[in-house]
């Protein structure tokens, strides 16, 4: 039965409801596996399961949904695809399913829907019984073509029953009828050769080699285990290496076809030419003789498939974030947006900043997007004017803000949030595939310089704060630009409410700061304040998003304590709030949340959930960490240090308090916290021994493992990193001794499970 329009994996089985009346399979069709499926019927049966989800284990769980089971098998929880610090076991779901027909009922005919997004999650929430069976065997999923390669080496070393169409002439040999070898050719084994192919003189076969039907090699060729397609034809001398060359190509003589390249069908490669590793040639393509064809775009050592980080698109700048590379990501963007949709394009004021975002504006342009172009800004007031500029979304670039040497590419939404995964997905689909579209002449963007996008700030500023409180607080706060200010428009706010901002270090340095001038400055900062007597003063950082206090006298106040006071003073200010934290900030925010009647969410490490959080929920007065910093959720969704300053002085005046009295108020929490080196196979193997071996009550899964003491306010939490091989944890208590304890304990047990299963992968290999 034909679909109309794309109805997704379950609406596409919906629609053929009418002829399943009884128990049936659904197996995903991209996948190779010799699982035995008769057994996981009779388990399904014998559960008497609505669905039975057949799972395997895989070392590195990204790609696929991750799955919690319970000792029954009957399915707890599972996330599709998760982010890098989401996985939480290494138990995957392999895209094959035993449904029984009733469950269809549960979808609404003719309408788009997902076995993972929408079936199974709904199942879960109804209490049907639903099974994950964990099947033994071999299953590859491919995805992409790495995979697809591993699935031709891995049938060849009969890691897969398969059956084979040809002969095995000799052990590891296979060959099809009518195959003329020369007999000076040299075959390693494992090797298949199918029917009517001829292999000329001497011709070199390494093992791992995969030559289909209607095939002619050259005399003299080399091949070092490429999977050639029916058809093709291969010059005298030339060189193949774990390559594909797909139906009916042509590679011609002394030509050069380089590790995980493609050349697709009815192409031809001239003599003497060269494809360079990892270039796909699309179908009916001519590549000219002795022409090199290069990537011009190299990813520095980031896997290829993944472009985003836990934030955005980074890497080295000019060595990763190149001009070309920008370019590309621009288009690719661009491409996933309707042509004609406008786009904001900011930045700090670096000279790297000003390259990289005038090379995505070009991409954006050459997809037909148009431009609002904010130059230099300060990321808050980026954030703020978005909304009310009628934009698809908008781009931020600027200097990580804890790697000097990095470049930080941020993609918002259309309410200036970070975008989501599925976003980001469609991004890097566009650039892999180098599905851009190119615009006509006529539809080239345009960029525009739009005007009062500092008063567009400056007034959603205002309209949220006490102004005359301010002006009759009289205050004096000293601001320390670190020698990197993007949009300084606090101190004339400041000055046009009577409060008086005294700055420093608001020129602009070439390089950025290292962490020890850093907190020279924030020492020569705290005298300053002394010295003058301010309320406070506050180090700026991150474009105007993270900042760290110093009291009136010249103690620094940031990490675990900033997020403490900012949730003290702003519940004070606002009892019975929410305030959105991420799953590691200390249990003192329970704590005062418990002073002031509040509510505390805890999200996922990351800032776009904590974004998204804040945004969302009702009745949220601070999001956010001062890892982060400080989300305003009335004002925009993003962190905002500028603000938090205003506020800051308007409560301490309300509340007739200063830093040093709020400080000395706040619960006496324990948080501390180490990093363990990880591999990244080992990674969904550790969460899964984690979860198995502590009890379900005391475990919360929002991001990483956090196991809780039943009666206090003490836990550890296990967080894979996102864009690194390590493991981070945290120890929380008002008891100095169980924290070391515990960190010292669960460091041990989580080294010891990595060195176990890297002598169990060196025994296996």
């Amino acid at each position: 039965m034909e679909e109309d329009q794309p109805l997704g994996t379950a609406g596409c089985v919906k629609n053929i409801a009418e002829l399943l009346d009884e128990t049936f399979l659904v197996i995903s069709g991209d996948s190779i596996t010799d699982f035995d499926l008769t057994a996981a019927i009779e388990f399904h049966k014998q559960k008497k399961s609505k669905a039975t989800l057949i799972l395997t284990r895989v070392p590195n769980p990204i790609e696929f949904g991750v799955v919690i089971t319970d000792q029954e098998g009957r399915i707890r929880r599972f996330l599709e695809k998760p982010s890098t610090s989401e996985i939480f076991s290494d138990t995957v779901n392999t895209g094959a399913y035993i449904l029984e027909p009733e469950v269809l009922e549960y979808l609404s005919p003719h309408q788009e829907s997902d076995f993972s997004k929408d079936l199974f999650p709904l199942l879960l929430e109804k209490g049907e019984p639903m099974y994950g069976y964990v099947a033994k065997g071999y299953w590859c999923d491919v995805g992409n073509l790495d995979a697809y390669r591993e699935a031709q080496y891995d049938a060849l070393e009969r890691k897969v029953k398969l059956e084979f169409p040809y002969q095995e002439v000799s052990p590891g040999l296979w060959v099809g009828q009518n195959t003329y070898i020369d007999p000076t050719a040299v075959i390693e084994t494992p090797t298949i050769i199918g029917d009517n192919c001829r292999i000329g003189a001497r011709v070199n076969i390494e093992a791992g080699t995969v030559i289909g039907d209607n095939v002619t090699i050259g005399a003299d060729a080399n091949l070092k285990r490429p999977i050639v397609w029916n058809g093709a034809i291969i010059g005298d001398e030339a060189h193949l290496s774990a390559c594909v060359i797909s139906r009916g190509t042509r590679v011609d003589r002394r030509a050069h076809v380089l590790e995980a390249a493609v050349v697709g069908s009815l192409s031809t490669v001239g003599e003497e030419a060269q494809i360079s590793p990892g270039v796909r040639v699309w179908p009916s393509k001519k590549i000219e003789s002795g022409a090199i064809l290069n990537i011009n775009l190299i990813w520095g050592s980031i896997a290829q498939r993944n472009l985003f980080g836990q934030r955005g698109v980074q890497g080295l700048a000019n060595i990763d974030i190149t001009p070309e590379f920008a370019v590309k990501l621009g288009a690719a963007y661009g491409s996933t947006l309707k042509p004609g949709s406008k786009v904001t394009v900011s930045r700090d004021q670096r000279n790297i900043s000003r390259m990289v975002t005038r090379s995505l504006i070009a991409g954006l342009m050459s997809v037909g997007v148009n431009i609002q172009n904010l130059d230099a800004t300060a990321i808050p007031i980026a954030r703020t004017v978005i909304p009310t500029m009628g934009v698809a979304g908008g781009i931020h670039v600027r200097v990580h803000p804890d790697r000097p040497d990095y470049i930080l590419i941020e993609f918002l939404d259309a309410k200036g949030i970070n975008i989501s995964k599925a976003q980001e997905k469609k991004i890097e689909g566009a650039y892999f595939k180098e599905d851009m579209r190119r615009s006509l002449i006529h539809e080239i963007g345009d960029v525009a310089y739009p005007s009062q996008v500092v008063d567009i700030y400056c007034t959603a500023f205002e309209k949220l704060l006490h102004i005359d409180t301010i002006r009759n607080s009289r205050a004096k706060v000293v601001i320390d630009y670190v020698y990197a200010v993007s949009g300084a428009v606090l101190p004339q706010m400041l000055d046009k409410y009577g409060a008086d901002a005294v700055v420093l270090n608001a020129s602009l340095n070439k390089t950025a700061v290292s962490s020890t001038d850093r907190e020279a400055l924030l020492s020569q900062l705290g005298q300053v304040v002394e010295a003058l007597k301010a309320n406070f003063g506050v180090q700026v950082s991150a474009n105007g998003e993270q900042l760290i206090l110093v009291d009136e006298s010249g103690i620094p106040i940031r990490g675990e304590m900033l997020t403490a006071l900012m949730v003290d003073m702003i519940l004070t200010s606002n009892p019975r709030g929410t305030v959105v934290v991420p799953v590691h900030a200390s249990s003192a925010v329970e704590q005062i949340a418990r002073r002031h009647d509040g509510k505390v969410i805890r999200t996922k490490a990351n800032p776009t959930a904590l974004m998204e959080t804040s945004y969302k929920t009702a009745n949220v007065v601070l999001g956010g960490s001062a890892d982060t910093g400080f989300i305003f959720p009335q004002l925009h969704p993003g962190f905002d240090a500028m603000f938090c300053i205003a506020k800051l002085i308007e409560m301490l005046t309300i509340q007739e308090r200063s830093l040093a009295a709020v400080r000395a108020e706040l619960p006496r929490v324990v948080h501390r916290s180490h990093t363990v080196r990880c591999p990244w196979t080992a990674k969904g193997a550790l969460m899964r021994h984690l979860v198995e071996t502590h009890p379900a009550q005391n475990i919360e899964l929002i991001d990483g493992v956090k196991i809780c003491q039943p009666h206090d306010d003490s836990w550890v939490l296990i967080l894979p990193d996102a864009s690194e091989p390590l493991v981070h944890l945290y120890a929380n208590s008002h008891d100095r001794d169980w924290v070391d304890e515990t960190l010292r304990q669960y460091r041990t047990r989580v080294q010891a499970f990595v060195e176990k299963e890297q002598e169990q992968l060196v025994a296996e290999v």
